[in-house]
C-alpha cells in the first residue's frame, strides 16, 4: 500500500510505503530518514537491502512529496465538477385515491444531502408522516418520498405543503396540497387497464397479419389448370 497525503492549511505533505505478509506488516519505509522499518526480524535481509540503496530512497522522497502530490491536487480538481455538483429537485404529490395517503415525492436531485416535510399551516407539522430513505437513481441522482395522511376535511380547513430542502441549493422547492382531495388521485387502476387493452391490441394485429399472410401463402400455392401434374 501506498500513497500521499495533502494539507491545504498548513501544506504539510506525507507518503507512505508499506507491505505486508500473511496479514501481517511486513516492512514500511519512513518518509523523513529515507530508511525502511521492519517490525520483524523475517524482514531485516530486506531492510538492509533496501536501504543500501541510496539512489532508489531519494526517488522515493521525490515521488511521494512532490509527483504523487502533483497527481492528487489534479484528481480533486477533475473532480470537483462532479462531487460539488448541485442539481435541484423535481417534486411530484401523488395519491392513490382520496382516501389514501399523499405522497410527496423528490427526485432528480443531487448532492444526496435533502429534507422532504410537511407543512400545515405554516408550521412543521409531523403527526400522520411516513418518511422514506434517500434512495439512488441510475444517473448518479437521489430519490426521497415522504407520506401525509390527512382527511379530506382536514385537507379542506388546513393549507399543507411539503418543502424540499436539498443541500447546496439556496432555494427551497414547496408544493401546496390542494384543497380538494381528488385532485391529486393517480387512477392507477384505469392506468393497467388501459395498458392491458393496448397489449391485447397488439396482439391481435399481430395473430391477424400472420393468419393474412398464411392464407396468402395457401391461395398463391395453389396450382392452375395448365400447369398441374395429372398425379
Amino acid at each position: 500500500m501506498y500513497g500521499c497525503e495533502w494539507d491545504d492549511e498548513t501544506g504539510v505533505t506525507e507518503g507512505f510505503d508499506q507491505f505486508g505478509y500473511d496479514g501481517e506488516d511486513f516492512i514500511a519505509f519512513d518518509l523523513k530518514t529515507l530508511t525502511w522499518i521492519a517490525p520483524t526480524s523475517q524482514a531485516l535481509i530486506t531492510k538492509h537491502k533496501l536501504d543500501s540503496n541510496k539512489a532508489l530512497n531519494e526517488q522515493n522522497k521525490h515521488y511521494y512529496t512532490q509527483t504523487c502530490i502533483e497527481w492528487l491536487k489534479k484528481y480533486l480538481d477533475y473532480g470537483k465538477s462532479t462531487l460539488k455538483r448541485t442539481v435541484p429537485p423535481s417534486v411530484s404529490l401523488l395519491q392513490k385515491t382520496p382516501s389514501s395517503p399523499v405522497t410527496c415525492h423528490a427526485t432528480g436531485f443531487y448532492p444526496s444531502g435533502v429534507m422532504v416535510f410537511w407543512q400545515k399551516d405554516g408550521q412543521d407539522h409531523h403527526e400522520d408522516v411516513e418518511y422514506g430513505e434517500t434512495l439512488p437513481n441510475d444517473d448518479g441522482t437521489f430519490q426521497k418520498s415522504t407520506h401525509l395522511t390527512v382527511t379530506p376535511e382536514e385537507r379542506k380547513n388546513n393549507k399543507y405543503q411539503c418543502v424540499v430542502q436539498v443541500t447546496g441549493i439556496k432555494d427551497d422547492v414547496i408544493k401546496v396540497l390542494p384543497d380538494d382531495p381528488t385532485t391529486n388521485f393517480v387512477p392507477i387502476i384505469g392506468g393497467v387497464v388501459a395498458l392491458l387493452l393496448v397489449i391485447a391490441v397488439v396482439v391481435g394485429v399481430v395473430i391477424w397479419k400472420k393468419k393474412s399472410k398464411k392464407g396468402f401463402v395457401q391461395t398463391s400455392s395453389k396450382c392452375q389448370p395448365s400447369c398441374c401434374s395429372p398425379f
